[in-house]
């Protein structure tokens, strides 16, 4: 195991405020999702029409990711950070006098872009700010940013736009995006990484021509957001119409799915400091998540309910435990030149293969019915196993690739002075 470096403490209160600044994104971009009974029922819009609305945010974050990445690269964290948040509120704001349907799609698809800086940027906070042995913990905690926000979402919006109408959950998400917008602009600070490299020096170079290792944890994480998705997506339904459940109980099996998913992340990431290993874990996750889908297929077979509602937990749990690992994976191998745009394509990858799972996974359903399809998903995480790297990497210029044995940074007299 590694030996330990002391965590800045002003760093637990930036990651505090990276957790928040993506949560209020994520309340954004889930907010139309939870418009959809309102839209369709009162309103009569067609649920493909309802369906393409509740998409539009995700669109515009798969649009712009990488390329906010590319500016938290260039410019630091601290601006992109708040002025995306910035950004995103004044498109939020935007929505509320908006009377249209297109052109309430297109603010969504807006506002959903500006909400992607904090995807990247929050993840470079971590990275730069924590010690290698914090990093899996605090990536950990981070990642708990997304279910807090659907939850949020969840609670808030259907009362809100019954009450109020369907504008404002976004007016409620614009004040809460510029309120975190100020907040991160005063207590995030970029951490300090090498000054800019010469261009066409190896230190400029792409870490994706160095070797296929960040190439096959993309790879991996698309893999692996299947059974992720497919959960997340039909096992309401699967409860309600193929077992026979009652809407209520099975909403909080989904609902606990959640909460125990945000705390797996959390120990898995800690886990991975202890054992000083992102990828090894990692391996480890892509395995139990098969042993997890097939036990789950083998329960909605038999109709077993007491066993069908605990397995959809642990599966729906082992199944987002990756995303820490292979985000922290990912940082510490770009290095501090390239990980917003490496984070960016990490994030970007996972969007379009989650956008496939829900056709294909529900014309399989169809098909074969959801014992068979849980078992046909449940291959994913073997062909990811298959993929995932026995070794991490890190990238040359992270501090931690050039930690003494008593923990302390070693100084490297060929390299540029630090800056922040």
């Amino acid at each position: 195991m590694s030996t330990s470096i002391a965590t800045p403490p002003r760093a637990w209160g930036m990651l505090a405020l990276g957790v928040a600044a993506q949560a209020a994104g994520t309340l954004l971009v889930s907010a139309p999702a939870y418009l959809i009974p309102l839209f369709h029922a009162e309103h009569g819009m067609p649920l493909a029409q309802a369906g393409l609305l509740a998409a539009a945010p995700t669109f515009g974050m798969v649009c712009t990711l990488v390329l906010w990445g590319l500016l938290a690269d260039r410019y630091g964290e601290r601006w992109i950070i708040a002025g995306g948040l910035a950004l995103t509120a004044v498109f939020a704001f935007a929505t509320v006098p908006m009377d249209g349907d297109l052109g309430l799609g297109i603010l969504l698809v807006l506002a959903g872009g500006a909400s992607a800086s904090t995807n990247a940027a929050s993840g470079r906070v971590v990275i730069g700010w924590f010690p290698k042995q914090r990093r899996g913990l605090a990536m950990g905690i981070r990642q708990m940013s997304q279910p807090l926000g659907v939850a949020v979402a969840a609670l808030v919006v259907p009362p809100l736009a019954a009450s109020a109408g369907t504008t404002a959950p976004f007016a409620l998400a614009g004040v809460v995006t510029l309120i975190l917008a100020g907040l991160c602009a005063a207590g995030i600070r970029n951490p300090p990484r090498p000054a800019a490299p010469v261009r066409g020096t190896d230190a400029a170079a792409s870490p994706y021509r160095r070797d296929a290792f960040l190439l096959r944890i993309h790879l991996v994480s698309a893999l692996l957001v299947v059974p992720q998705f497919a959960l997340s997506m039909f096992g309401l339904v699967w409860l309600v119409a193929a077992m026979g459940w009652a809407p209520t109980p099975a909403g909080v099996v989904v609902a606990s799915s959640q909460f125990a998913g945000a705390a797996g992340r959390i120990v898995v990431g800690h886990l991975s400091d202890r054992l000083d290993s992102r990828v090894g874990l990692l391996r480890a996750v892509a395995a139990a998540g098969t042993v997890a889908m097939v036990l789950l297929a083998v329960a909605a077979w038999l109709h077993a309910d007491a066993a069908a509602a605990a397995l959809f937990v642990i599966a729906s749990t082992i199944a987002v435990a990756d995303n820490g690992l292979a985000y922290t994976s990912v940082a510490e191998a770009a290095g501090p030149f390239w990980s917003g745009r490496a984070l960016g394509i990490q994030n970007t990858g996972q969007f379009l293969a989650a956008s496939a799972v829900g056709p294909l996974v529900g014309a399989l359903i169809t098909v074969v019915g959801y014992p068979l399809t849980f078992a046909l998903v449940g291959m994913t995480p073997v062909a990811a196993l298959a993929l995932t790297p026995r070794h991490d990497r890190v990238h040359r210029d992270d501090p931690a690739a050039m930690a003494s044995p008593a923990g302390v940074p070693r100084p490297d007299p060929s390299a540029a002075p630090l800056r922040r």
